[in-house]
């Protein structure tokens, strides 16, 4: 269930990137930007955090807060004053960042504009480091290359590492790779350079499958890679919807919350609905092209509705708990992250895991198909008699 999870959130996000964004579009709510489109490239000026989605996104401008940025090909020309957090398949950071940096991408770059003043977590296929770090820096990557100052510690687990001209760790330079590798003095001293043998050695031929093809049984590439990228979706989704449809979220948590098993059997209906609608449009033989669609309408839907059942069962669990009625924006994403995360992991309980994730995604595709039937049918006035007065039961 959590392979298959993981696989439709790349895919809607491939989805909500280019088509339902196919122009830009931004909004600005409690200081915090919003920035979502096939194409972007704008600058901008937020006082609080910045939001960015799209399938190829350049960005300039300053942050005041943190920053969060997913698409293919991501390009970071912002300031940030506080994190960064950047997921793409290109990624390359130019600029500087006022205190942490995690990024993950294939191709995953920082250059020598780029500064980061606090630590560097970084995971990709190719990591290239030129900018300098004040902090402490962490890799994980196939081929690495440092090519910067790393003022704190550094710990990296490669298959291949070099160093540039520039490279230096002030800290402790711990590395992990099948053999040892040359680390010149200007680097580091080698009373201050560790190493550590990587255990077994086919670990990178289950990285290399992972661009190829989706194994049976995850390995830990596909585990580690699949939870980031779905993670920081989840966070990039939940952002976007917070920030342009606020009232409509919190009136479908809330029917949630008052009809649980109403909502549970709506989402059956609607589920239903959507599968029905494959054989039902095969079967016009005219409606064959439209099968993608609906498909994809499926893969969106079931997404929608994971994030709308789990966002709503942390929101119940955080105000049975004592949490504020009305927490701020930052505060719902960090109560839907932590529901996330206790739900990957209940995937590691054999049928348990299963019945929790279907369970939610009934419950937010409930959810959504109340809502639709309230937009259709409407809302009932209250009853008057002749004389415009409501009529007493």
């Amino acid at each position: 269930m959590a392979t298959f999870l993981n696989v439709i959130a790349v895919v809607a996000a491939m989805g909500l990137s280019t088509t339902c964004f196919a122009d830009t579009v931004s909004a600005e709510n409690g200081g915090d930007s919003y920035l979502a489109g096939a194409q972007i490239n704008q600058t901008i000026e937020a006082e609080g955090d910045a939001f960015v989605l799209g399938r190829a996104a350049t960005v300039g401008g300053v942050t005041q807060g943190d920053m969060h940025i997913s698409g293919y090909d991501v390009s970071v020309n912002t300031d940030v004053a506080k994190d960064l957090y950047a997921l793409g398949g290109t990624v390359i950071i130019r600029s500087k960042i006022g205190e942490d940096l995690t990024a993950a991408a294939f191709s995953l770059r920082t250059q020598s504009s780029s500064a980061t003043l606090g630590n560097a977590r970084l995971l990709g296929n190719s990591v290239t480091v030129e900018g300098p770090i004040e902090g402490a820096l962490s890799i994980m990557g196939r081929d690495v290359i440092l090519n910067a100052p790393i003022s704190g510690d550094a710990r990296i687990f490669a298959q291949t590492l070099s160093f540039g001209p520039d490279a230096m760790v002030g800290g402790i330079l711990t590395y992990s790779t099948e053999d040892k590798v040359s680390v010149p003095e200007r680097v580091a001293s080698p009373e201050r350079v560790m190493f550590e043998r990587l255990s077994g050695g086919d670990i990178w031929e289950e990285w290399d499958d992972l661009g190829h093809e989706m194994p049976v049984l995850p390995t830990f590439a596909s585990i580690l890679f699949g939870f980031v990228v779905s993670l920081l979706f989840f966070l990039v989704l939940g952002a976007l919807m917070l920030g342009f449809m606020p009232k409509r979220l919190s009136h479908m948590r809330r029917s949630i919350a008052a009809a649980p098993g109403q909502t549970l059997l709506l989402g059956v209906i609607g589920l239903s609905m959507l599968f029905g609608m494959v054989p039902i449009i095969s079967l016009t033989i005219v409606g064959l092209p439209f099968v993608p669609v609906v498909l994809l309408a499926i893969v969106v839907a079931w997404t929608l509705g994971y994030a709308l059942g789990a966002y709503s069962i942390a929101m119940r669990l955080w105000a049975g708990l004592g949490g504020a009625p009305e927490p701020s924006n930052i505060a719902r994403l960090m109560v839907f992250a932590a529901s996330i995360i206790c739900v990957a992991l209940l995937n590691f309980i054999p049928f348990v895991g299963w019945v929790v994730n279907y369970t939610l995604v009934l419950l937010g595709i409930g959810a959504m198909t109340n809502a639709l039937f309230q937009s259709l049918i409407g809302t009932p006035d209250v009853v008057l008699d002749v004389d415009m007065k409501p009529i007493e039961d």
